[in-house]
């Protein structure tokens, strides 16, 4: 049997960056591996965010699952809470709860910075841990309650948070990634009434949290403290197209991200996590392919595997870990996979690419065209060229990602 798999780096796609001589991350970084596939490859463009809507994994991830973003999309968190295994329905909305850091001046909270989106990339025991205690203090309880608020905490800086009625209308919150050294003023939930009871909410966390113990010692320890809270990503329940019905094909997902789970699990498909994923550098990539292999030997013809690392590098402004992200993906993922497969005889199909671009000029996404390209085992010719933003603009350039499947799939 034929398989069918997607690779994606998220956010490994960038612009030239002046400290690699006006070359790209991509055009920078060992991946022997990699390249050599792209250069026995179909290798385009593919512009995966549709021109009016956020740049973001979710967007973008949708259009790859065949999902247009213009239909579907109803906000980042109620993909993120399908993930989790918790249920957004009709008449709740959703959002996202980032453990952040704030800056500690002694200032009102629209006037401090966010100083990282991930609070240091706060593990889960620790976060879970202040979530639940917050929730648990009666001031902050008192005031969930009475809007009708309530947040599921997940292992990671990632938690849930459910509102039952609410009012969305008008409400702007923007993504701490995107906005990282700046002020909050202007970025901080804001728009209507409900918007400013979560931002009270966020104003009491950043006071209740600044001197928990367990920021106390993330200080002694070198550590940034998790002295609040941000949300955002809101929207409402949403069902997405059965993959197997559209496509005819079935399969899991591989990664580190709820978001990405839940766009799989909304799908039909099957979500797959391995321990010790966590989404960056030290994530257990041999774990990953392990899961991968057997995935490839049931009876699914369809992975994909989602590789988080260099988009969450690049968030935190460390061109050194996106170069190393990549490489990672070269001989820690292609590399083994590629070689299984050719032990095993399976033939396949395999679509390579960013979901989207994430700058390490501003440290945010961007919605540009990402290269892409799709090896055929049964075939050796192709494009030539190694995998960069430059040479994927060689080739075709597909205005939306929704046509991918379509292409991964063709005969």
């Amino acid at each position: 049997m034929k398989k069918y798999i997607i690779l994606i780096g998220d956010g490994m796609a960038d612009n030239p960056v002046e400290a690699l001589s006006g070359k790209t991350p991509l055009e920078a970084a060992e991946k022997p591996v990699i390249d050599a596939l792209c250069k026995k490859s179909m290798l385009g463009s593919v512009r995966n965010v549709p021109a009016l809507l956020p740049p973001g994994s979710d967007t973008a991830i949708l259009s790859i699952f065949g999902c247009d973003p213009n239909r579907y999309f109803t906000g980042r968190s109620p993909l993120e809470a399908a993930g989790c295994g918790i249920s957004v329905l009709p008449g709740d909305i959703s959002y996202r709860c980032n453990m952040v850091t704030f800056s500690e001046e002694d200032v009102p909270l629209e006037e401090k910075r966010i100083l990282s989106h991930n609070a240091g990339n706060i593990d889960a025991e620790t976060s879970i841990a202040l979530i639940t205690e917050l929730c648990a203090d009666p001031e902050f309880k008192q005031k969930m309650d009475a809007i009708g608020l309530r947040i599921e905490p997940t292992p990671s800086f990632r938690h849930i948070a459910i509102q039952r009625g609410g009012d969305t209308e008008n409400m702007l919150a923007a993504p701490p990634h995107d906005h990282l050294g700046e002020v909050c003023g202007s970025l901080i939930m804001s728009g209507n009434e409900n918007a400013m009871a979560l931002r009270e909410l966020m104003v009491l966390a950043n006071r209740k949290l600044e001197y928990h113990p367990l920021n106390e010692q993330r200080r002694k320890d070198g550590k940034l403290p998790a002295n609040g809270i941000w949300f955002w990503a809101e929207g409402t329940a949403v069902q997405l197209p059965n993959f197997e019905s559209a496509y005819r094909h079935f399969g899991s997902v591989i990664s580190a991200v709820p978001l990405v789970h839940g766009i799989a699990a909304l799908c039909g498909l099957k979500p797959v996590s391995v321990e010790g994923a966590t989404g960056e550098i030290d994530t257990n990539y041999a774990g990953k392919i392990e899961a991968a292999k057997k995935c490839l030997l049931s009876d699914d013809d369809f992975l994909c595997l989602h590789i988080e690392a260099p988009d969450e590098a690049t968030h935190n402004g460390r061109l050194d870990h996106k170069l190393l992200a990549i490489r990672q993906l070269d001989e820690l993922v292609t590399k083994p996979l590629t070689e299984f497969l050719a032990d095993e005889g399976i033939d396949y199909r395999m679509l390579v690419l960013s979901d989207h671009k994430t700058l390490m000029s501003t440290r945010g996404h961007d919605g540009d065209p990402v290269p892409f390209f799709l090896y055929d085992s049964t075939k050796q010719e192709g494009s030539g060229l190694s995998y960069t933003e430059k040479n994927g603009l060689r080739g075709p350039f597909m205005e939306a990602g929704t046509q991918l499947l379509d292409l991964l799939f063709a005969e």
